[in-house]
């Protein structure tokens, strides 16, 4: 599981950072890439990484801005020139599915794939056997979202010395025992999977939040999270700004990840008012003096999630 920053910036495109868009790789877990947000030239940060864009299989809309929507249909067209044939399903809020019909209509774009649309509400938008993505209203100028995207916890190992201890030997019923909850052995004997398997692995969960106040109230979207991507549009002395715009600021993001008890905060969204090293500094240092697991994203960022409470790199 593998994120990817594609663009950090928030309202208007800056040389230093490109407006929202974060890729989600799944390509060991799904075989796809999941697209969250799509703002203006998404398609050519693309082109600077390894993604393909028919690997892309599913986009989640945070909310209905042209910094996060505008990239949408320009990728979509590409994709039919890429290789891509599979069904590419589109998630996001009210409004969503106008845009980019008439987006295509109106400019004679041609999908050589099937597209899915779908309008969300809250609750849970997407499951299946390994996944499942739950989304969340937040406080913002236009119906915005967040999403928590949960791995599904899987089996633990098989304990091969109680097996062997037994007598039971290497072989198929090794995945038989895996893959059932009860076994019959060649004696006939009965044996219960959960007596021969170790703990459960626990699944990954990373939250992104669309632009949004700050709220107590997204503890539980947020909860326990691996990585927790949270905007800070405005340091910490413009909260007052922050309010009026609807948006957060680097200590209230921080102070959400604190609460939630997340083990690693991203921070996103950045206005480009802060463009030198030394704003950059200056917003992650406000953020780590609440909660000092705090990063912050530049464009083509990435980090590597190997285990559920645990092991990151960039």
């Amino acid at each position: 599981m593998e994120l990817i920053f594609l663009g950090t910036g928030s309202g208007v495109p800056s040389k230093e950072r490109n407006v929202s868009s974060i890729a989600l790789k799944l390509l060991q877990e799904q075989n796809s890439i999941w697209l969250f947000d799509c703002g203006e030239a998404t398609q050519h940060q693309i082109l600077r990484t390894s993604i393909k864009p028919r690997k892309i299989t599913k986009i989640f809309i945070t909310h209905m801005h042209g910094d996060h929507i505008f990239g949408l249909p320009g990728l979509l067209s590409s994709r039919s020139f890429q290789g891509g044939d599979e069904l590419l399903t589109i998630y996001g809020p009210k409004g969503i599915k106008p845009f980019i019909e008439t987006a295509l209509a109106v400019s004679g774009t041609h999908l050589t794939y099937p597209l899915e649309i779908v309008e969300i509400n809250e609750g849970c938008v997407y499951d299946n056997a390994n996944f499942t993505v739950t989304a969340q209203k937040l406080d913002h100028g236009v119906e915005s979202y967040g999403y928590r995207i949960k791995e599904k916890d899987k089996p633990g190992k098989l304990l091969v010395e109680k097996l062997d201890k037994m007598g039971i030997k290497p072989g198929p019923v090794y995945q038989q025992i895996k893959e059932n909850e009860f076994v019959t052995l060649g004696n006939g004997r009965v044996i219960r999977r959960d007596h021969f398997l170790g703990p459960d692995k626990k699944g990954r969960i990373v939250t992104i939040m669309g632009d949004t106040r700050f709220s107590e109230a997204y503890r539980s979207l947020a909860a326990h999270s691996d990585v927790l991507i949270h905007e800070a549009t405005f340091d910490k002395h413009k909260a007052d700004l922050a309010h009026a715009y609807f948006h957060s600021t680097t200590t209230q993001a921080a102070q959400l990840a604190r609460l939630s008890n997340v083990n690693k905060l991203v921070l996103t969204h950045i206005s480009s008012r802060y463009q030198s090293n030394s704003d950059a500094e200056m917003l992650l240092k406000q953020a780590r003096t609440i909660f000092p697991q705090t990063e912050l994203a530049d464009d083509f960022y990435h980090i590597t999630i190997e285990s559920a409470n645990g092991r990151y790199h960039r």
